[in-house]
């Protein structure tokens, strides 16, 4: 079998082990279907997505031709002269109206919107980061639940066969086959094993919270997850893929490259300007002699500004922009060593505990032999109490360690997955249970907007609350 192969065995066998199929239950799809739909941080940056899309039309404007109209009612208060003649109005109605339409404006307009475009293309892939850090944290929850559950299993089950050693070495005592020591050495052991077990609980408790934190909805019997599809079977085949699809790293990309044009912005300071003009007007002089006598005129022309002397200002902003667009580039690389280093570690991290699971699935077989052997030779004397609880102890922790080891495979594999690029809404198969998310269709719903009335209602609230959950512990039901 191939590595990839092998990898993909155990993680299978990780996730069954992990937790218990029962008739209902919650599935790892449905808890990043939850988190898809109702995760405030995700429908916080689908909003936050939606403005950004909203620099294009924002910035287009600029390009676009603009209408003001004015009107203005003036009434004479006071004159210092009469007019007995009532020559001059006392009160006049004068109104206009104004078209102007750009021409050329240095070329700021046009790479303005280029660099919005370039955020909007960015700001999906930051959506996709989001996504799939949402879906990161959602996996890592449900794993901790299942888990923790696993360990209170195991810590409820020490407990329970303390209790029945510590009876056993009780009724020893009574006989004189145990000393005293024997009884409190198998006390200690039991008082402590109740103390893990109510740190089980919490912990187990804590977990649950966190998984409704994410997922909107209280666990309930979560079943063993599937396994990791497309684990690469190399580190090199790993970070191949994710300098090609790591959203985190072409959304710095891409701002690197709207960086690029704020350059031009910038530049387009020191240069002329164009537009053509048209100007209507309309004056009434009410109250006068010539009342009733409008006057209308029209006006039309070119208007060039030529920018001359700024002190600096052009220079200065481009110079920032400049500035900017070589710290866009730095964080780029910034981003890629990110990446590298996420994919490597994800990699080496998935790589341990697999290796992990393989040796403690041998090192619990050989402590189960152990306790029986201790046990029984302990029945005839070659044993002590003490080397029977220490046997105990072993097991269980190796147990634990299993299990552990067991989670933190899956955790590393749908981390590696995410930093590659691989772990989200489409990724997942979450579409088959209904439409999923498209940044896109907004922004081509909205870019071409120009009338100044096109509003959306107001927003309201996606995501849902969870103050009506119940508060969770640590009790795990019995199957």
């Amino acid at each position: 079998m191939s590595r990839g192969g092998t990898r993909l065995a155990l993680l299978a066998g990780a996730a069954m082990a992990l937790a218990p199929a029962p008739a209902l239950a919650d599935t790892l799809k449905d808890a990043l279907l939850g988190a898809y739909q109702t995760n405030p941080t995700l429908q916080a940056a689908r909003a936050n997505q939606r403005a950004t899309d909203e620099n294009v039309p924002i910035n287009r404007a600029s390009g676009l031709p603009s209408v003001t109209g004015s009107a203005t009612y003036t009434e004479q208060l006071k004159e210092t002269t009469p007019d007995p003649t009532n020559l001059f109005a006392d009160r006049t109605l004068a109104g206009s109206i104004s078209l102007s339409v750009p021409v050329y404006s240095g070329g700021s307009v046009r790479n303005s919107i280029t660099a919005a475009e370039t955020r909007v293309k960015a700001g999906q892939h930051d959506l996709r980061a989001t996504e799939s850090s949402v879906f990161s944290q959602t996996v890592t929850a449900y794993m901790d639940v299942i888990l923790n559950e696993a360990v209170v299993g195991l810590s409820a089950n020490n407990v329970d066969v303390l209790t029945v050693n510590l009876q056993a070495t009780r009724d020893r005592f009574e006989i004189g086959d145990l000393t005293r020591t024997d009884v409190a050495q198998s006390e200690s052991r039991l008082a402590l094993a109740q103390g893990d077990l109510r740190s089980a609980r919490a912990n187990l408790a804590s977990a649950r919270e966190r998984y409704i934190q994410l997922v909107g909805k209280q666990p309930e019997n979560l079943q063993a997850p599937p396994p990791l599809p497309g684990l690469p079977t190399t580190p090199e085949e790993a970070v191949s893929v994710a300098l090609d699809s790591n959203p985190d790293l072409i959304a710095a990309r891409e701002r690197s490259n709207a960086a690029k044009y704020d350059i031009d912005v910038a530049g387009a300071g020191r240069l002329p300007k164009l537009e053509v003009f048209t100007t209507g007007t309309y004056n009434d002089p009410l109250g006068s002699v010539a009342n009733g006598t409008s006057a209308t005129g029209a006006s039309a022309g070119v208007r060039a500004t030529i920018p001359l002397f700024q002190g600096g200002r052009p220079a200065a902003q481009e110079r920032q922009a400049q500035a900017r667009s070589a710290a866009a580039l730095e964080q780029e690389i910034g981003t890629e060593r990110s990446v590298i280093s996420q994919v490597r570690a994800a990699f080496s991290s998935l790589e341990a505990a697999n290796s992990i699971i393989a040796s403690t699935q041998t090192a619990v077989s050989a402590a189960e032999l152990s306790l029986e052997g201790v046990r029984a030779e302990n029945t005839v004397g070659n044993r002590t109490i003490l080397e029977i609880l220490n046997a105990e102890q072993e097991l269980l922790s190796a147990r634990v360690q299993l299990v552990t080891a067991r989670r933190n495979a899956y955790v590393a594999g749908f981390t590696l997955l995410a930093a590659m690029g691989r772990a989200e809404a489409r990724d997942l198969g979450l579409g088959d249970e209904g439409v999923l998310y498209d940044p896109q269709v907004n922004y081509d719903r909205v870019k071409g907007k120009i009338w100044d009335w096109a509003m959306d209602p107001d927003p309201t609230a996606q995501s849902t609350r969870t103050v009506d959950t119940p508060a969770q512990d640590g009790e795990v039901p019995q199957q």
